[in-house]
């Protein structure tokens, strides 16, 4: 299975019917889904100034962090994270989406108008490290912080 046809499945099989989900997710020109978060990952939202900086960090300490979302002019970025995550986090300015909750998802190699990959999933269910993202985002908050300090 190639990498987006895998992706399309992983990302499928928390739809409540996976089917439909695909069928209506190849064929809407939009290219996007609204999937559940909480069962097979939940999606750790970071406002754009703190994201960025955060995936830097965690790209020099790992080879392939998981899924991650931006959407509209690079806003809020989405760490896809296991599943339980959301639950006990609570940080200023992140948002979590866990259990109960709704995300929009692109379609995997299609380019939308607004929500799209960074890093697209690759189909294995490959997560980010909820330990490292947290360490990560301590790194890139430290180094905003002292931004800021030397700014006039």
């Amino acid at each position: 299975m190639t990498g987006a046809k895998a992706a399309v499945e992983w990302l499928a099989s928390v739809a409540p019917d996976p089917e439909a989900c695909r069928w209506e997710w190849e064929r809407n020109p939009q290219g996007l889904a609204l999937l559940p978060a909480g069962k097979a990952w939940d999606v750790l939202i970071l406002p754009g100034r703190l994201g960025c900086p955060t995936l830097d960090v965690l790209s020099r300490v790992i080879d392939q962090p998981g899924p991650v979302l931006v959407d509209f002019g690079d806003a809020r970025m989405g760490f896809f994270v296991p599943a339980g995550t959301a639950a006990g986090r609570l940080g200023t300015g992140v948002r979590t989406a866990g259990r109960g909750t709704w995300i929009v998802v692109p379609y995997p190699g299609r380019s939308t108008g607004g929500v799209r990959w960074l890093i697209p999933p690759d189909g294995s269910g490959t997560l980010t490290d909820p330990a490292l993202l947290e360490l990560a985002m301590h790194e890139a908050g430290a180094g905003l912080a002292g931004d800021d300090d030397r700014r006039p």
